[in-house]
């Protein structure tokens, strides 16, 4: 599904990413570790499509995403990728289902479609009691979860997740890591995941370790 080929990239004189190969098969669950200033999330965001390798081919079911431009990269990810991040980024203003939602309309999927799958998703995830809940009044736990249905609102072929258990007690990370597993079996959904958590990262299919910039494991 993923196939990237010699990431370089650079931020002034600091080369963070140093000629990265790597694959990801659809339906697979890679965690990817390493110490601070390793270029794990800078990797996450250049395979995410957040940011361009300076140097390099990445494609993601086919399509040479490195060669888009800004218009339809933004296009290609708003439909094929997910993202969940260690902060859940949820609005506060809207409800639980609301911010689900969000994804789908940017997509132009006819409103009814999406609520109706945002509801689905926030049922399986087991938030059904919380669909008209504001993020102040969920746990911790619960935002997560609901930045996890956002993520799967339009079908992605892939998410990545940003130490995505980064903010919460050990229980609710359990429960999130478990989630993940949980996901892959009953949707093949497809997971990146960078992360400090040797609990979550031993659970992966696969472990890619990164030092200084290359993956070394």
């Amino acid at each position: 599904m993923i196939v990237a080929k010699g990431i370089h990239k650079s931020f002034g004189s600091l080369h963070v990413l140093k000629g990265i190969d790597m694959e990801v098969k659809k339906g697979e669950v890679v965690s990817i570790v390493g110490t601070s200033g390793a270029g794990k999330t800078t990797l996450l965001h250049i395979l995410g499509t957040l940011d361009r390798a300076d140097q390099g081919s990445i494609e993601i079911n086919n399509m040479p995403i490195h060669s888009l431009k800004d218009r339809e990269l933004s296009r290609f990810r708003n439909r094929q990728i997910g993202f969940v991040f260690q902060f859940h980024y949820l609005l506060p203003e809207f409800t639980a289902l609301e911010n689900v939602c969000i994804p789908g309309f940017i997509a132009k999927t006819a409103a009814s479609e999406v609520r109706h799958r945002a509801e689905e998703l926030l049922i399986l995830l087991g938030l059904k009691e919380r669909l008209e809940h504001k993020p102040s009044q969920l746990s911790g736990g619960e935002q997560q979860r609901v930045a996890v249905a956002r993520a799967l609102i339009n079908n992605p072929s892939v998410v990545f997740a940003d130490e995505p258990s980064g903010n919460l007690d050990s229980t609710n990370a359990r429960d999130l890591h478990k989630l993940f597993f949980h996901l892959r079996d009953t949707l093949s959904q497809t997971f990146v995941i960078a992360t400090h958590n040797e609990e979550l990262a031993a659970m992966a299919d696969r472990k890619i370790t990164m030092k200084d910039g290359q993956i070394v494991e």
